[in-house]
């Protein structure tokens, strides 16, 4: 009998225990190096990383990822499949989607790759025009003022659109681009796995624009901003975002004063 009670106590205990952490449910789309293929079910990316320490640290919340894609990830916010999404910044399209931004004092880059030949200087990345540019789909990009839309950029800047920075870099080594746009911890992360290919690039000094990476947060969702601010200000206190960022060469910087 006082095995029964201890049990049924301890099932009550651990119930009571999982019932505690709230959900919180993050949109992972397909955007490498942060998240790789979330469909496919393969925790590959900085995003799983940064959830796994974020589960570590504290037992209130019970971060878990839900797979979207980049077109789809605003209904996918908005009908209130996903709390959060990750890695994003207000004004890749969210301008009409109700959210609180929380700034993760992360920077990467986005630049320009291209073919390295012996009379190919950084001045060659000054003009696109007339120049063949292989592009992620559904990326936002600077040069073309934010502007996804794929007629907009086939039609204006002879684009090539892909869903692989492998195959876009891969086009501008068989001279099938003559420009490629990268994120820095992408093309850092590529070079590492495929080192014989670095010699052959030339890479822009010139930036098409500086990723400052903030989480947006749904209004309805279970966390607050201050809440969500305060767990990452942990993991930077306690060295945890250097770890996870540092090798992507994705920079740890102050967050933006509001």
């Amino acid at each position: 009998m006082t095995s029964r009670v201890l049990l049924a106590a301890l099932a009550l205990f651990l119930t009571s225990s999982l019932e505690a952490a709230q959900l919180v449910r993050i949109g992972a789309a397909h955007f490498p190096p942060y998240t790789v293929r979330p469909e496919n079910g393969a925790d590959t990316g900085l995003l799983p990383q940064l959830v796994e320490a974020l589960n570590r640290s504290q037992a209130d919340y019970q971060f878990v990822l839900v797979p979207t894609s980049i077109p789809r990830r605003f209904n996918d916010f908005k009908q209130g499949r996903v709390d959060m999404a990750i890695f994003e910044n207000p004004d890749w399209g969210w301008q009409d989607v109700p959210h609180t931004a929380v700034d993760m004092g992360l920077e990467d880059a986005e630049i320009f790759v291209t073919q390295r030949q012996p009379d190919r200087q950084q001045s060659y990345f000054a003009d696109l025009r007339g120049k063949r540019l292989a592009l992620f789909s559904g990326y936002h990009y600077a040069f073309a003022e934010f502007n996804p839309d794929p007629k907009f950029l086939i039609g204006q800047y002879n684009a090539t659109l892909t869903y692989s920075h492998d195959s876009n870099l891969q086009m501008v080594v068989r001279g099938r681009a003559d420009i490629a746009l990268v994120t820095r911890s992408y093309l850092s992360d590529y070079l590492l796995r495929n080192p014989e290919v670095g010699p052959q690039l030339l890479v822009s000094e010139r930036i098409d624009q500086i990723y400052h990476h903030y989480a947006l947060i749904r209004p309805q969702a279970p966390i607050s901003a201050d809440v969500f601010q305060q767990l990452l200000q942990k993991l930077r206190d306690n060295g945890q975002m250097l770890e996870i960022f540092q090798p992507y060469r994705i920079e740890l910087v102050p967050p933006h004063a509001h």
